[in-house]
């Protein structure tokens, strides 16, 4: 399993049908939370996203549209009665932030929280890992310090091809032994080595996750070949003064960004509270680049569809 699960697709402020910044990425049922706006816990509990089943959190910038949700959460998940630790990667300002709520609050986490600084790591390298996959950095560029994310598959075994091993006659007694890469010698006297009975493995699946950032082209090679990208889209290009000026991206941006980087499928999102209706920022997308859907609350994304 590896979706992404959208909860809030707004920026600066929420709209009555938008919420601010935030996402579940779900790898093999455990859950990563990407930024968390205002609401937040509200929106996973809606989607009935399980707390229990959070492993980290990984917040790109230090903007109340992306941060504000946080010390909710946190307190929630101790009142749940959470009791094992919870990673979380963001700038250093948000500990000090947390500090200062939890003691004028009087909250106290029943739980670990272990904190990582987002400036310990430079852009591509690795932040998070688990034996079936990672987190990669990405260079974004915006007003404050900023960073995105990439989930990627790691360690893909070869499919084991049962026709082929039928087709040279191998008794079922060896297929374990070839699947995990020995050779073997039959009976008959014949050797047969796991390249004869394995399939190539499939590329490994791949999500980026593209927050607060004006067109980036030093983007590019981290994300190149990435099935889903989501990158934000605040403002149509007639307005890209505006966007120069905040350091937000506009959907023409996105789209040229997606088609230079040859990913399968663009998500836009991060849309200005200016804008109810969504299609012509998707229409400006798609002049660039077809494969564009846009984001919105609730909507459930399989990474393996988008081929």
């Amino acid at each position: 399993m590896f979706q992404v699960r959208i909860l809030g697709t707004s920026a600066a402020i929420p709209t009555n049908t938008r919420m601010p910044s935030a996402q579940v990425v779900t790898i093999n049922d455990r859950h990563h939370l990407v930024d968390c706006g205002e609401a937040t816990q509200i929106q996973l509990l809606k989607h009935k996203v399980k707390f229990s089943r959070l492993d980290a959190i990984f917040i790109s910038h230090l903007h109340g549209d992306h941060v504000l949700g946080v010390p909710g959460l946190l307190t929630s998940l101790s009142l749940y009665e959470r009791n094992f630790p919870l990673k979380m990667f963001a700038p250093s300002g948000l500990k000090k932030i947390l500090d200062v709520v939890f003691a004028q609050t009087h909250s106290y986490l029943n739980y670990e929280l272990d904190f990582v600084p987002l400036e310990d790591f430079e852009p591509g390298s690795i932040l998070y890992q688990t034996p079936k996959y990672k987190v990669e950095v990405l260079p974004l560029d915006h007003r404050i310090f900023c960073r995105g994310f990439r989930f990627v598959e790691t360690n893909k075994k070869p499919k084991f091809d049962f026709y082929k091993a039928k087709a040279l006659e191998v008794p079922n007694n060896y297929f374990t032994l070839l699947k995990q890469g020995n050779v073997i010698t039959l009976e008959d006297g014949r050797v047969v080595t796991p390249e004869d009975v394995l399939m190539t493995p499939d590329a490994p699946l791949s999500f980026a996750y593209c927050s607060d950032t004006k067109y980036n082209e030093a983007l590019i090679d981290h994300i190149k070949d990435t099935r889903l990208l989501y990158h934000e889209s605040t403002f149509l290009n007639n307005l890209r003064d505006r966007a120069e000026a905040t350091c937000h991206s506009t959907a023409l941006d996105a789209g040229r960004i997606a088609q230079q980087a040859n990913v399968n499928q663009l998500l836009l999102g991060h849309f200005s509270a200016r804008y109810r209706d969504l299609q012509p920022l998707l229409d400006e997308a798609r002049t660039v680049f077809p494969n564009t859907l846009l984001a919105r609350e609730g909507n459930l994304f399989n990474v393996k569809d988008y081929v």
